[in-house]
């Protein structure tokens, strides 16, 4: 998936003006050996998986760039969206963060919409005009990097979920938009099942954002959830990793 990727940029219209730039979150697959096939990609070796958040943030402090722009692994652009996501920040300074239209093989919409506090369910957006939306899948998303800046970085309390969450929170709360680009779409193949880890970092990540802006309490009752929704559904696994509050990097939250 990573080597498509960087094919589908490496044929971008904007090519030229690009600083191509991969974190490598500790892979096993292989992927570290694909750097000699790409001699105009910067690689960032990591020696473990960090998580994304972390990633995320190693990835934008390495770029010269007014715009950053966060692509997963498994998505690939079309050659005049990054072109045109670039242009309407540049023409637009209420917009702080742009993104495309995810869409599947045939070109229809994936499910990219979610809604703040963050739960896990995401809705298709549409083909049509430019949209405020308020909170867009982070699998490929355009920030300002001064917007990073000014609030120093992506809150690293987070570990593979909830960065975009408190990306497009961040944005909310400083009265800026995030302006979903449907003329640009970019190919996402997704996921349909997470491991117990996986699924308890969400819950970790989703009472992070609720105590960060609801308040203590409400974070407190949401990682309460965290751990009696697992056993509710005899969902073990799941469960000794909430308890911990272990994140996918192996550190306790």
């Amino acid at each position: 998936m990573l080597r498509r990727c960087l094919e589908s940029i490496e044929t971008s219209d904007a090519r030229a003006t690009l600083q191509v730039i991969v974190v490598d979150n500790g892979s096993t697959d292989g992927s570290a050996a694909i750097g000699d096939d790409f001699p105009n990609v910067q690689f960032i070796r990591l020696p473990k998986n960090f998580g994304l958040t972390k990633a995320l943030n190693l990835g934008w402090r390495a770029a010269d760039a007014e715009y950053v722009f966060f692509l997963h692994d498994d998505t690939e652009v079309r050659p005049s969206t990054i072109a045109i996501l670039a242009g309407a920040l540049d023409t637009r300074a209420e917009v702080a963060a742009v993104c495309p239209l995810l869409v599947d093989d045939n070109g229809e919409p994936t499910p990219q919409l979610g809604s703040l506090p963050p739960t896990g369910v995401w809705l298709p957006a549409a083909h049509g005009a430019p949209l405020a939306v308020e909170f867009p899948r982070g699998a490929a998303l355009m920030v300002r990097v001064y917007f990073i800046k000014a609030i120093r970085q992506i809150d690293e309390r987070y570990g593979q979920f909830g960065s975009d969450a408190d990306l497009a929170a961040e944005i909310r709360r400083a009265s800026r938009k995030i302006l979903l680009m449907p003329a640009a779409s970019v190919r996402h193949q997704g996921r349909s099942s997470y491991t117990s880890m996986e699924r308890a970092d969400f819950l970790s990540s989703r009472a992070v954002f609720l105590g960060k802006y609801q308040g203590l309490l409400a974070g407190i009752k949401a990682r309460i959830a965290s751990v009696l929704g697992p056993v509710a559904a005899f969902r073990l696994g799941e469960l000794k990793y909430t308890i911990s509050g272990q994140k996918i990097d192996g550190t306790q939250e």
